[in-house]
C-alpha cells in the first residue's frame, strides 16, 4: 500500500479512484507546521544564529500529523502531492520532515489539473522536493514574521493599530494615496453639445467633433451658446468613409484578471472568486464522477500548454469550422510574472458550461462559463467589422455618426452569434441633408477619480509586483479584518484608523510601504528560487536597516492620545475611553489591565414623554429577553418599572367568598383557576381539559 498526501480533502476521493486500490490518499489540510512564537521577541527565529527558524506543529493539525505518521509507518511508500506552487512546495517539505522521509529523494508529484490523464502523467514523472523553492518560501515567511511582529508591536503601542506587514501595508498606502488624490481634486467646467438629427423618421444622436473654429473642447457657457446659435436647421453630409476594423479576443485568465472580470461581470468579491474557483479546480461530481473542471487557479501566466492548444483547435474545428481557428497569442506576462503554471483554463473543451450546468451552483456555473469562453476564444480568429462613418456639418460645426456591422463573427461565435440580425448600411451620398430635431447645451463638471474596487486593487498589486497571486485575496481580507478599510458593493473605503496607519508607516517606514521596495523583495525571493542568491544574504541585508527604523520609531513616533468618553468607570472610577477592537470602537476602562470593565453596547434611548413617579427622571422604553417595558432613565439609581394594566377575564364567581371572581392563573405545574381576593381567599380549581371527539 502506498500513501499519497494532498492538501485538500476534496481531492482525495477523485485521486484515489484514479490511482486504484493499491493507494490511500490523505489530506494535510494545508500547512501542518509554522514558525513558533517562542525565543527572543517571540519571532520563532534565532536572528543571531543565521536566522535559524524554529517550527512547531500547528495545534489544529496535531491529529492530522498523528494520523499521517501512523499510516506512513505501514505504507510501502509515501508520495507527496501538494499544490504546485511555493506554499505547496513548503508544505511538502514540512510533511517530509515531520514524517521522517528523505527530503532529497522522496517522490513529489506535480499536476496542474485534477484529471485522470494529468494524475497519470504526474505518477509516471515524479520529481523530488525543490529545496530552492522551499528556501524562497521560508525566507518570505521569516521576513513577514519579523516585519509583522516588530512593526505591528510598534504601531499597536503608539497608535493602537492592529497590524502591519510587508504586503498589506504597501497595499494600504496605495488606497490611502488615492484617497488624498480624490480629496485634492478640483472640478473643471465643460459643456456638452447634444444634437439629434432626423434620419428618416428616427431621431438619432450625432457626436459633436469640433466647432466652427476647430475647437474640440467646449469649456464655458459663452462658447457653448455660440455653437448652439450657429447651428442651422439642417446638418449636411460632408464626407463618407468605409473602414474595416478587427477586434481580437482577450488572453486567457490569470488569477488577477479572473478576479477583475468576476467583479465586473458577476460582482464577485476577490474572496468569493477565490473560493468558487477553488471548488471548480478541486472538482465537481459530474454524472457520478468527481472531476476537476479547471486548471490550477493561482497563476500569473497567460500561457496555454501545447496539449490544450491542440485539443482546443480540434474542438473549434468540430464545433464551429476550421475558419474559426486562430493563432496562439504571444504571452504578455510582466517581468515579475513567474510563468510556473498555465493560465486558468477548462480541463476539457467538450465539457461545455451548458453540459455541466445541472451539476453546478449558479455561482460555479457563471464563473466556469467566464473561464471556459475566455480560454477557448483566445485561440480563435478575431472578429471583423465594417464601419460606415458619416461626417456632417452645420454652421461650420462638425459632427460624426457611425454604423457598424459584422463581416466575420470570429471568436464571438461562441456566444451564439445570430447572422440574421445583421444590419444593412443605409445608402447615403455627400450633400444629403437631415433636419435637426433637437439641440441643447449641458453644463458639466469633471468628476474626481472613482474609489478603488477590490478588483482594481488586485490589478494594481499585480502591476506593481506587490505580493503574488496566492496573496491578493488574503491581503484585502486582512485590511478589512483590521478595520483599515470597509467595503460597500465591492468598493473599498479607507477608515480613519486606516488613514492614520498609512500616514504613520509612510512617515517612519517609507521604504517598507513603498511598492517598489516590496516588488524588489519579490524579485530577491525569486532569485533564491533560481539559485542566484542565498537566503542568509537577503535576511542579513534586510534586518540591520529595518531594526534601526524600528528603534527610531519607538524613539520618535508620537503616542496616539486616548479619546475619553466623558464618563467614569462604574467599577473603579477611572475615566472611560474609546478603544479599537476587532468589531470596531468600544468603550472600556482606561485603568486596564487592573480594571477590565467593558461597557456593553447601548441602544439609543427612546423617551416616552412621561416622568418617573419615584424620582422625576424621564421614562424610557427598554427591552429584556425580547419583551419591551417602560422604566426610569435614571437606572440603576432608580429602579422604577411601569406596571402594565392587564385586562383580566373573569371565569365565574368564587364559591367561597362573596365578592371574589375566579380567573386563569399560571402556577408551578401549569394553569389553574384562582380567586381575585388571594391571599385572603385561597380557593383554587383545576382546569378541566376538553376531551377530543373520536
Amino acid at each position: 500500500m502506498k500513501l499519497v498526501i494532498v492538501e485538500s480533502p476534496t481531492k482525495c476521493n477523485t485521486i484515489q479512484r484514479y490511482l486504484g486500490d493499491n493507494y490511500i490518499v490523505k489530506a494535510s489540510l494545508g500547512h501542518v507546521r509554522d514558525l513558533a512564537t517562542s525565543g527572543k521577541g517571540g519571532l520563532g527565529v534565532d536572528v543571531e544564529n543565521n536566522f535559524t527558524p524554529t517550527y512547531i506543529i500547528n495545534k489544529d493539525k496535531k491529529g492530522v500529523v498523528a494520523e499521517l505518521k501512523e499510516i506512513s509507518k505501514k505504507a510501502d511508500e509515501v508520495i507527496l502531492a501538494t499544490d504546485p506552487d511555493r506554499e505547496g512546495e513548503a508544505i511538502a517539505w514540512h510533511l517530509a520532515t515531520v514524517l521522517g522521509l528523505n527530503v532529497e529523494n522522496n517522490k513529489r508529484l506535480e499536476f496542474h489539473e485534477i484529471t485522470r490523464d494529468s494524475i497519470s502523467e504526474a505518477m509516471e514523472n515524479p520529481r523530488t522536493i525543490d529545496l530552492k523553492l522551499v528556501s524562497s518560501q521560508e525566507t518570505r515567511r521569516i521576513l513577514d514574521r519579523i516585519i509583522g511582529f516588530k512593526l505591528s508591536a510598534l504601531i499597536n503601542r503608539k497608535i493602537h493599530s492592529k497590524s502591519a506587514g510587508r504586503v498589506q501595508s504597501a497595499t494600504l498606502k496605495i488606497i490611502n494615496d488615492h484617497e488624498y488624490e480624490i480629496e485634492s481634486f478640483v472640478p473643471e467646467e465643460y459643456w456638452e453639445i447634444n444634437v439629434q438629427a432626423l434620419f428618416g423618421k428616427e431621431e438619432t444622436d450625432i457626436k459633436f467633433v469640433n466647432d466652427f473654429n476647430g475647437e474640440k473642447e467646449v469649456k464655458n457657457e459663452e462658447q457653448a451658446s455660440k455653437i448652439i446659435s450657429s447651428l442651422e436647421d439642417k446638418v449636411t453630409i460632408s464626407a463618407i468613409e468605409k473602414t474595416t476594423r478587427v477586434a481580437e479576443s482577450k488572453l486567457p485568465f490569470t488569477t488577477s484578471s479572473l478576479q477583475q472580470e468576476a467583479f465586473t461581470r458577476l460582482k464577485f468579491s476577490t474572496a468569493k472568486t477565490s473560493s468558487v474557483s477553488q471548488s471548480l479546480y478541486e472538482g465537481i461530481l459530474v454524472n457520478g464522477e468527481h472531476v476537476g473542471l479547471i486548471t490550477y487557479i493561482r497563476t500569473d501566466s497567460t500561457r496555454l500548454s501545447p496539449v490544450y492548444i491542440a485539443r482546443a483547435e480540434k474542438y473549434i474545428e468540430e464545433a464551429y469550422g476550421k475558419q474559426y481557428i486562430g493563432s496562439v497569442k504571444k504571452s504578455k506576462n510582466s517581468a515579475l510574472a513567474q510563468d510556473a503554471h498555465e493560465a486558468i483554463r477548462p480541463t476539457s473543451n467538450h465539457r461545455t458550461p451548458e453540459s455541466v450546468r445541472q451539476f453546478l451552483t449558479p455561482d460555479q456555473y457563471n464563473l466556469y462559463k467566464l473561464i471556459y469562453i475566455r480560454a477557448l476564444s483566445s485561440l480563435m480568429k478575431p472578429k471583423k467589422e465594417e464601419v460606415l462613418t458619416i461626417t456632417l456639418s452645420s454652421g461650420g460645426n462638425v459632427f460624426k455618426h457611425e454604423y457598424v456591422r459584422t463581416i466575420f463573427p470570429g471568436y464571438e461565435i461562441i456566444n451564439k452569434y445570430d447572422a440574421s440580425k445583421e444590419d444593412v448600411f443605409p445608402e447615403y451620398n455627400i450633400g444629403d441633408s437631415f433636419d435637426i430635431a433637437h439641440k441643447e447645451m449641458v453644463q458639466k463638471f469633471t468628476t474626481p477619480p472613482s474609489r478603488y474596487s477590490e478588483a482594481k486593487i488586485v490589478k494594481l498589486m499585480e502591476e506593481l509586483g506587490i505580493g503574488r497571486p496566492s496573496t491578493y485575496a488574503s491581503t484585502i481580507a486582512t485590511l478589512k479584518k483590521r478595520h483599515y478599510v470597509t467595503e460597500e458593493k465591492g468598493i473599498l473605503l479607507i477608515t480613519e484608523q486606516g488613514r492614520k496607519t498609512a500616514h504613520i508607516l509612510d512617515k517612519y517606514f517609507p521604504s517598507i510601504v513603498n511598492a517598489k521596495y516590496t516588488a524588489k523583495m519579490e524579485e530577491e525571493l525569486d532569485k533564491i528560487e533560481e539559485g542566484d542568491v542565498t537566503s542568509l544574504k537577503i535576511l542579513q541585508d534586510f534586518y540591520g536597516p529595518f531594526i534601526k527604523m524600528i528603534d527610531s520609531g519607538y524613539e520618535k513616533m508620537y503616542v496616539d492620545e486616548v479619546e475619553p468618553t466623558g464618563d467614569l468607570c462604574p467599577k473603579c472610577g477611572s475615566p472611560l475611553i474609546y478603544k479599537l477592537g476587532k468589531n470596531g470602537k468600544f468603550v472600556a476602562c482606561s485603568n486596564y489591565p487592573k480594571c477590565n470593565y467593558v461597557q456593553k453596547e447601548q441602544k439609543e434611548l427612546v423617551y416616552t414623554g412621561g416622568t418617573c413617579p419615584d424620582c422625576g427622571s424621564p421614562l424610557v422604553e427598554r427591552e429584556k429577553n425580547g419583551k419591551k417595558f417602560i422604566a426610569c432613565s435614571n437606572y440603576p439609581k432608580c429602579k422604577y418599572i411601569e406596571k402594565k394594566e392587564v385586562e383580566v377575564k373573569f371565569i365565574k364567581k368564587c364559591p367561597e367568598c362573596e365578592d371574589g371572581q375566579l380567573i386563569k392563573k399560571r402556577g408551578k405545574f401549569g394553569y389553574f383557576l384562582g380567586c381575585t381576593n388571594y391571599p385572603k381567599c385561597q380557593h383554587i380549581e383545576q382546569i378541566k381539559k376538553k376531551r377530543a371527539h373520536k
